[in-house]
């Protein structure tokens, strides 16, 4: 069953949907791999949910690591219980659950062909996920956890300060405070969760201590960034841990003058790529999607998305390669000379 809208069907289908889960047995979360806010949030509210309309027991997925320091501090402080998917096995599950993120997209782990029964997720419907059962996906969202808040509230089930605090975070990081890819809902729900969130716990997730790699991993960034124009390209080389490629995205893209930013690092044999841009006439899932025809795997929408290249081998050589085709391909997609670019820092 799909639900195409927020509306008046949404208890409807709520019900429909926690009726067909309690007659079955465990339930498995899955998030994509390198968990960000969205999805730990979103991830903990659907697991309150089964906990407390079915008394059930969900148990949360992920694969990758959880390397960005608020994305840890969230973890920890909010003691969002996590299971590596590699110690997983799935014959034991009779629910899977896909969060902000769906079959197929390459940034999940499930293996291909594996059944799916409930996806929810705020990026662009794949075709892959219309085969699931239960599918309730809004690109229109600016994030997957607003979605879950709005089953919470028609539920009637009350989040406790943890939760609430989760899912506030969620909303503050994926739209950076509703300024970007917010819409009604978001809003609607970043203020009610406001006065509800724990302030204290908020300040320790979103300045927490920085490691000293972070700071390493920053000055080579900076150094390894040239302009083409209003585009900027980062190109890190090696990464301490994925996520880095793009919180350094939504910074460079606070660069006066600069519109798009393709950030690459280069992460246990893959290719981690981030698109941000501030032009609303570009697409960046679309962009980042031609950017890895027969090269790999990437989703996103509006303004931000991210994607992966494949099997690159750790050399230099190889490295730089890639590093330059992508490059090519951005550029000749928006149409911008290739000419010789300028450094950030001289």
């Amino acid at each position: 069953m799909t639900l195409n809208s927020r509306l008046p069907d949404l208890l409807a289908y709520t019900d429909s949907m926690l009726t067909w889960v309690s007659g079955r047995g465990r339930i498995l979360i899955v998030v994509h791999d390198n968990p960000d806010p969205d999805s730990l949030a979103s991830a903990m509210a659907l697991r309150h949910l089964f906990a407390v309309r079915l008394n059930k027991e969900a148990v949360i997925a992920f694969s990758g690591m959880i390397g960005r320091s608020e994305n840890l501090a969230m973890a920890k402080t909010l003691q969002i219980p996590l299971t590596p998917f590699p110690i997983i096995d799935l014959k034991m599950y009779q629910v899977i659950c896909l969060l902000d993120t769906q079959p197929g997209t390459g940034n999940n782990s499930l293996p291909p062909g594996t059944r799916v029964d409930i996806v929810i997720d705020h990026h662009p419907m794949r075709e892959t996920s219309a085969s699931c059962r239960w599918v309730d996906i809004r690109p229109e969202y600016g994030t997957t956890a607003t979605i879950l808040y709005e089953y919470l509230k028609v539920q009637g089930v009350a989040l406790g300060t943890k939760l609430a605090t989760a899912i506030f975070y969620a909303i503050k990081s994926e739209t950076q405070d509703l300024g970007r890819e917010a819409r009604r809902a978001d809003r609607d729900a970043y203020l009610a969760l406001f006065p509800m969130a724990n302030k204290t716990l908020l300040n320790g997730i979103i300045r927490p201590p920085l490691p000293r790699e972070y700071f390493a991993s920053l000055h080579s960034a900076l150094e390894h960034t040239v302009l083409y124009g209003n585009v900027l390209v980062a190109a890190l080389k090696g990464v301490q841990f994925p996520e880095l490629v793009s919180e350094l995205a939504d910074l460079l893209l606070r660069l006066e003058g600069v519109e798009t930013v393709l950030s690459m690092g280069h992460y246990n044999s893959e290719m981690i790529l981030s698109i941000r841009t501030a032009n609303e006439r570009i697409n960046a899932g679309e962009l980042i999607r031609a950017l890895v025809v027969g090269m790999g795997t990437a989703g996103g929408h509006g303004m931000m998305a991210g994607g992966k290249v494949d099997n690159v081998a750790e050399d230099d050589a190889a490295i730089t390669h890639v590093e330059q085709e992508l490059t090519e391909r951005l550029l000749k997609e928006l149409g911008v000379a290739l000419r010789d670019p300028e450094r950030l820092v001289p």
